[in-house]
């Protein structure tokens, strides 16, 4: 719980972009120490419209596996829309060129689930501070 302290996030919305409701559980519980303002969408679509009808939001964490688009094409539109908008791909799939695709899709960084805790506040950290 050490690490979780350092990460101070008050005041930062994330927008979490994940169709699997326990590994939105997951997040919540993971980053609710930090006091983000967590954001849930469960579809690219309903992820699209929030990013275009809310001024503020520091970061998009990507599941790449979405029923109705997937993380990469999703994260193209995003860059159409907010280009400077951090995005990091949080996903199951960890095969070779899965990160080279992600990043090449537009994500600024890539963490493989299962989600390693400290990685995944480090990376966060080094986008919103």
């Amino acid at each position: 719980m050490e690490a979780i302290l350092q990460h101070d996030f008050s005041g930062k919305s994330i927008l979490i972009v994940e169709d699997e409701l326990s590994n939105f559980a997951l997040l919540e519980a993971l980053l609710q120490p930090t006091d983000a303002n967590l954001i849930h969408c469960p579809t690219g679509h309903k992820a699209i419209d929030h990013i275009k009808n809310t001024p503020v939001i520091d970061l998009v964490l990507m599941d790449i596996k979405l029923p109705d688009i997937n993380g990469y094409d999703l994260t193209k539109e995003i860059r159409l829309l907010k280009p400077e908008l951090p995005i990091i791909a949080q996903t199951a799939f960890v095969m070779a060129g899965d990160k080279e695709k992600a990043l090449l899709s537009g994500c600024n960084a890539y963490i493989p689930k299962p989600i390693d805790l400290n990685k995944l506040l480090d990376t966060m950290s080094g986008f919103l501070h």
